[in-house]
């Protein structure tokens, strides 16, 4: 037999080995978890030199010298996750704005006199006038919203969604104070507005600027993560 040269030598086997890989799929490899020789599933079951059961190599971690070839990238410091009790950068701030706005819904919102004798909280004007269920609705999607977001960049992410519904409650809140109704001849109106409404009108005004800030900057950022100094944070 012939002996090919050595960089035909080299060529042929590095043909040998493309080849071998396009017939033998990745996925169906198993190997080694601690030398990390690689056979075909019907090959063997244990390693013949550590002794080791052979697992599938999709399943098993990146091995020491992938690591210290490929080492995984820190986590950026506006995508660390806080814990969910973390009430900075106006995250604390919004939750409570959402509680106190969805009890305000439960607050006395109007005073009638005329035609009846009654007082009528959020909630009682939302059985009258359905629409009036949006305030309610707002603030109670807010809290898990703002809740949800446990980094830097995804409260940034929210800030459009949370001020969107703080508009909500603002408008429906001017449209009511906007709209009173008009006595008729045979039909007197008299209500005044009660203190539940302006609340939750304030409320919404305080979570439509405090989303704005929701996330703060991305110039001051705090981490968890040791670094040296020289990595890329954003």
């Amino acid at each position: 037999m012939r002996r090919l040269p050595g960089n035909r030598q080299a060529a042929a086997l590095s043909s040998l080995l493309v080849s071998y890989a396009f017939a033998t799929p990745m996925s169906g490899l198993i190997a080694c978890p601690f030398c990390r020789q690689m056979f075909e599933a019907s090959e063997a079951r244990a390693c013949p030199d550590c002794g080791l059961g052979l697992e599938a190599l999709a399943k098993l971690p990146p091995s020491y010298d992938a690591k210290l070839e490929y080492p995984e990238e820190p986590t950026p410091p506006h995508m660390e996750t806080v814990p969910w009790t973390y009430p900075g950068r106006n995250r604390g701030l919004l939750v409570a704005l959402a509680v106190a706005g969805f009890a305000t819904f439960f607050a006395p919102w109007i005073h009638e006199t005329a035609p009846e004798l009654r007082d009528l909280t959020g909630y009682g004007l939302a059985q009258l006038r359905g629409y009036f269920w949006a305030p309610a609705v707002a603030y109670f999607v807010m809290i898990p919203l703002v809740l949800s977001r446990r980094s830097i960049y995804k409260m940034r992410g929210s800030r459009v969604a949370v001020a969107f519904l703080a508009g909500i409650v603002l408008t429906t809140a001017a449209v009511r104070l906007g709209s009173t109704p008009k006595s008729l001849m045979l039909r007197p109106v008299h209500i005044e507005w009660m203190w539940g409404l302006y609340a939750t009108a304030a409320i919404a005004v305080a979570a439509l600027v405090a989303a704005i800030g929701f996330g703060g900057r991305l110039d001051d950022i705090p981490t968890k993560v040791r670094r040296e100094g020289n990595e890329t944070l954003h």
